[in-house]
């Protein structure tokens, strides 16, 4: 097909993502506090290994243990055997800090460069829709489909706007309490349904008669107000191309298209589902439109990297509109179905958008994604409280990063 010939990159864009320089502000609490941690753990990385071969690594065993999690309770209304939610919070340890030493890793062999970056903030991507399911299916919050909705679409949302103001402001910024905190937050209340069994969610507190699910939650939407109120900030008044726009000397408000695309169809089609398809299968559904949110996120990164305006339309779309329009003709097809061939779709929309970028840009700077061709000798890693030393730079040219931190919003 014509489509998959044309390139996604263009000259421009490929010159420009290898013009781009890594710019990020942190000030958290828990990188400070694990950055020797960290220091340890690449030194015992051999010197051979590439970093975005970390990354992926820690990616995929973050994914498996989430998907055996899922697995026992798929409408996360079950409550799954305690050694599941124990092996997801060593999944996400363990992803969180390969996730952490990649940059550091490509400091030491002397091999950093953008698509490290770019690589990186994609796995984040997904890793944000997968930590976010197991998360709710460890304290059973299926019994609360709304709040499920919101948790888990209100935690894509938040990266994609971490992101959309680094398109507008150029700069990536952390909070006090930001991704590492809300990591480690996660993997306590997997830890906690390990050794209690997820049932002690369930139980109420007699003074307020609640149950103690809904605490963390509360605590959540606290922190995403704000989280939120940052970003927009950023947003209306951070602009730092012409007149207050984008890098891209684009409109600020451009990006919220795309995102509304993705949010308001997964909302109407869960109200609209005569066979009520998320109730019966929010696991399915919010990984279908967690795929699509990650594409998304990716072109806004791609977009930020490479200085170029956002484009509105995605072919990850065509999946929610499957399941609109199904709706439309009076659920001509099993919603079931439908689900699952959007989901098809959208896993395989952006496996080929990832390849093919990663193809482009090692391409155009003549890299390799998981080998280092010539691994040099290791390099003294320097400043070890720096936050910098988290994710690092992964530029084509030596990066000045400002206090900076994991490139990851959760």
């Amino acid at each position: 097909m014509k489509i998959f010939k044309e390139r996604i990159l263009s000259e421009s864009q490929l010159r420009k993502l290898g013009e781009h320089q890594y710019s990020c502000q942190s000030v958290s609490i828990c990188d400070n506090l694990l950055q020797p941690y960290w220091n340890w753990l690449v030194l015992r990385v051999p010197i051979w290994l590439a970093p975005n071969l970390l990354t992926i690594m820690g990616l995929a065993v973050n994914i498996f243990t989430a998907l055996i999690l899922v697995s026992f309770s798929p409408d996360a209304k079950r409550e799954p055997p305690k050694w599941a939610c124990g092996l997801c919070a060593i999944g996400l340890f363990i992803y969180q800090s390969l996730d952490a030493i990649d940059g550091k890793q490509a400091r030491r062999t002397g091999s950093a460069n953008p698509l490290g970056e770019l690589f990186d903030h994609g796995c984040d991507s997904l890793s944000t829709v997968f930590v976010a399911v197991s998360a709710c299916t460890a304290i059973q919050l299926g019994n609360y489909p709304a709040w499920m909705f919101f948790q888990c679409f209100c935690a894509m949302t938040l990266f994609y706007c971490a992101h959309w103001q680094t398109y507008v402001s150029g700069t990536l910024r952390f909070g006090k309490v930001d991704v590492t905190e809300a990591q480690m937050t996660i993997m306590t209340i997997l830890i906690i349904s390990a050794i209690f069994g997820p049932g002690i969610w369930s139980l109420k507190i007699p003074t307020l008669d609640i149950e103690v699910k809904l605490i963390p939650i509360i605590i959540a939407c606290a922190v995403a107000v704000i989280l939120a109120h940052a970003n927009v900030t950023v947003i209306l008044a951070g602009g730092v191309g012409k007149n207050g726009s984008t890098v891209a000397g684009t409109s600020v408000l451009s990006p919220v298209i795309p995102i509304l695309l993705v949010v308001l169809p997964a909302f109407i089609i869960y109200k609209k589902s005569e066979q009520m398809i998320y109730q019966t299968h929010p696991v399915l559904y919010i990984f279908t439109f967690g795929l699509v949110a990650a594409k998304v996120t990716n072109r806004l990164v791609v977009a930020h990297m490479t200085k170029s305006e956002m484009e509105m339309w995605d072919y990850s779309l065509v999946g929610p509109a499957l399941l609109f329009f199904n709706q439309y003709f009076n659920t001509f097809i099993n919603e079931y179905i439908v689900l699952w061939l959007a989901l098809v779709w959208v896993s395989l929309d952006l496996l080929i958008y990832c390849y093919r970028v990663c193809h482009e840009i090692c391409a155009y700077l003549r890299v390799e994604l998981f080998k280092i061709p010539y691994p040099g000798r290791p390099q003294k890693i320097h400043d070890a409280s720096s936050q910098s030393e988290k994710n690092g730079t992964k530029s084509h040219n030596k990066i000045k990063a400002r206090n900076s931190s994991k490139s990851s919003r959760f």
